[in-house]
């Protein structure tokens, strides 16, 4: 249990860097820009370039590598599983039978090629969540949505309710991380047996775990009521969203970094 202590899931790390004083809503254009190309990289020199990006974005940030990457710790199972797949049940030229299973050569290619890609989406998103507080982070996703505001849609109420998933992520890997510390003390066996011995040793930590999370629940619908929480019409703020030049000048080097990686992963 000792991996919770390294998660970085939805926290936020305060460094004095150029990327945490940028405009939120800049970032999170970036990081869009940033997704949808990773989707179409191939070629291994393009997913070198990604990863000489990725590099040069947490120099920039002042963050440690290990931070960043241990975002990507809760989702590792996820990567594994999907390069399976791939790897086991694509057709093509066999280049090692293990027994009915073939693992082709268009299997390896196509497996390291989507386990690359999710790395890097969980790890650019990763970055966002690090050098862009919660609050930050839902004040330029209301501002961005806004404008949908005019049919209908919700943007305040749904940036309230990412800020608040966002803040519980830390909260709940403490308080699991305290339980167990609590079950381990009195001689709780979580570790050892089974994969159905292990679930089974976890459910005394999951009853406490979800009454914690519903009395959390409470006393923060309480806290918004007593303060008259009443939605986002009206609402001010202290620090409002300013964009500049700056922001201007990022979200233009995204793109044109992005579009740069592309082509050369077309011309390669």
């Amino acid at each position: 249990m000792k991996f919770l202590n390294h998660l970085t899931l939805g926290q936020y790390v305060p460094t004095d860097s150029p990327i945490h004083h940028l405009d939120p809503r800049s970032k999170i254009l970036s990081t869009l820009v940033l997704l949808s190309g990773v989707f179409g990289v191939e070629h291994p020199v393009a997913f070198a370039a990604w990863g000489g990006l990725l590099l040069g974005i947490c120099a920039l940030s002042r963050l440690h590598l290990r931070l960043v990457f241990g975002a990507a710790r809760p989702v590792l199972w996820l990567l594994v599983f999907t390069a399976l797949l791939h790897l086991l049940f694509t057709p093509g030229v066999p280049v090692l039978i293990l027994g009915p299973v073939d693992v082709t050569r268009e299997g390896v290619v196509l497996a390291s090629r989507m386990g690359l890609r999710l790395l890097f989406l969980v790890l650019f998103a990763g970055l966002l969540t690090l050098t862009t507080s919660p609050m930050e982070l839902a004040d330029g996703m209301e501002r961005l949505l806004s404008p949908l505001a005019r049919f209908g849609f919700p943007a305040h109420e749904m940036a309230m309710m990412m800020t608040i998933a966002l803040r519980f992520i830390p909260t709940l890997l403490d308080e699991t991380d305290r339980i167990l510390k609590a079950q381990l003390s009195r001689g709780a066996n979580l570790d050892q047996g089974g994969f159905l011995r292990r679930i089974r040793a976890f459910v005394p930590v999951l009853v406490p775990l979800f009454v914690i999370v519903f009395q959390r629940a409470e006393d923060l619908a309480t806290a918004m009521e007593s303060r008259c929480y009443r939605g986002g019409v009206g609402r001010t703020r202290m620090n409002p969203l300013r964009w500049g030049r700056g922001e201007t000048l990022g979200l233009t080097v995204s793109v044109g970094v992005v579009g740069a990686l592309t082509l050369l992963d077309r011309w390669i």
